[in-house]
């Protein structure tokens, strides 16, 4: 087994499971709490010491609007969707950049129709923008930070948690905030084995960000020994968008007949019919995955760390509930503030370099401070799995050991990431 592979104690376990059942859900920190998302007292953000001179500093947030539902949906989202948590972020980043004299503005691109995002992104580089944050599919965000790779941007990918993007196809100027895919299935496949729920019934939709969901929970399964019992495609179409009763869905209640597992899990990104299948499985078990018992980076049910504040500020601002886009938008918009206080510097080159080192923390209503892998620029952060109405646990969970810190249980670590950064 590797070094760097979590290692999970028979005591440790015991104890961590223990303390899962004795503890408010949700209220349990793996490491020494941090201030949340406000700045720490005695902190550079903090404090007026040798502030710098006056400068402003202009971040781009690219960004395709939220198409208008066809028909009620009482799920749809929210025309500002991501960039509401980018308007806070730069209300937060101009609140601490004022003790280093340092003024924040937010542009706000949105790509209609077939807008390029590169050609977006190489005209506002002409005018001297130099941060990027995209909310963008993968292709997209790699075109982008290929394209101003000479600029010296730097880059903040908040909305796509291809793997491949911190593996084969990383850059060095490309940041990621929001985690991988595999540290969302890591997050789950822990809780699972907390729970020793350890027989999994993956059942695949047929999209490839479905098949890549699938991929890594294969992935997390192996690594944590949880065992894939059964496997099953989706065939049924988007029953969860569907109105009335059909043979299909009499089709689908028998898909889990006769199989033998603990937990099914679904693989379905798109929202089309995963929320279908929980309270349908022939026999009395949870459904987890893409819907069901979630793994994400922010929920409504967050109160702890400071995230309730968090939460009100935010619907006084946006009027709605924060969404785990806003959370990843705001805390990439918020990257670029606090290196640019902590620095007393806007120049990208000395805010990149300073993102990789232990120096950097970003305090983000996680009950620790983040910080980003110098190996391949992913946030480490704590992951919660929740379910629809409610915190449920926080990943990494008590017992999982790691040498640098328990958030590199989840997702690649260094000996094992495929990243040459160049």
């Amino acid at each position: 087994m590797r070094s760097s592979a979590p290692l999970l104690l028979a005591a440790g376990l015991a104890t961590g499971l223990a303390a899962c059942l004795a503890a408010p859900h949700g209220a349990r920190a793996q490491e020494p709490k941090a201030a949340t998302g406000e700045p720490p007292p005695g902190s550079p953000t903090a404090q007026a010491t040798a502030p710098a001179p006056g400068s402003e500093t202009q971040i781009a947030v690219l960004y395709r609007p939220v198409p208008a539902p066809s028909s009620y949906d009482a799920e749809a989202d929210p025309e500002d969707l991501g960039i509401a948590g980018a308007r806070m972020a730069v209300k937060d980043n101009n609140t601490t950049g004022r003790f280093t004299k340092q003024t924040f503005a937010l542009d706000e691109v949105a790509l209609d129709g077939e807008r390029d995002p590169v050609q977006a992104a190489k005209d506002l580089s002409a005018k001297g923008v130099r941060f990027f944050v995209l909310t963008l599919p993968a292709a997209e965000v790699l075109a982008v930070a290929d394209a101003l790779k000479e600029t010296g941007a730097v880059v903040l990918n908040a909305g796509a948690p291809d793997d491949r993007l911190r593996g084969a196809d990383c850059r060095a100027n490309l940041f990621h905030v929001l985690p991988s895919r595999a540290m969302q299935t890591d997050a789950l496949a822990q809780y699972l084995t907390l729970m020793r729920w350890r027989k999994i019934f993956l059942i695949v939709g047929p999209t490839e960000r479905d098949k890549a969901y699938a991929d890594a929970l294969r992935n997390s399964a192996r690594k944590f020994g949880l065992k894939i019992t059964a496997e099953k495609p989706w065939t049924f179409g988007p029953l969860a968008k569907a109105r009335g009763d059909t043979p299909t869905r009499a089709e689908a209640m028998v898909f889990t007949r006769g199989l033998d597992y603990d937990l099914a899990i679904v693989a379905d990104e798109e929202g089309d019919w995963g929320d279908y299948v929980p309270y349908r499985t022939v026999d009395p078990r949870p459904v987890g995955g893409t819907q069901g018992l979630i793994a994400t980076t922010w929920h409504p049910t967050l109160e702890t760390w400071g995230a309730a504040q968090a939460q009100n500020r935010f619907r006084r601002l946006a009027g709605r509930l924060m969404r785990p886009l806003d959370y990843q938008v705001w805390a990439a918009v918020r990257t670029v503030g606090e290196a640019a206080t902590q620095t007393r510097s806007t120049d990208p080159a000395t805010l990149a370099a300073h993102l990789v080192k232990p120096d950097f923390s970003l305090p983000a209503y996680k009950g620790v401070s983040l910080t980003y892998r110098p190996w391949d620029h992913q946030l480490r952060q704590p992951i919660i799995v929740v379910q629809p109405k409610a915190m449920v646990s926080v990943a990494p969970e008590q017992g999982f050991i790691h040498q640098r810190t328990p958030l590199d249980t989840l997702g690649a670590d260094e000996p094992e990431t495929t990243c040459k950064l160049r």
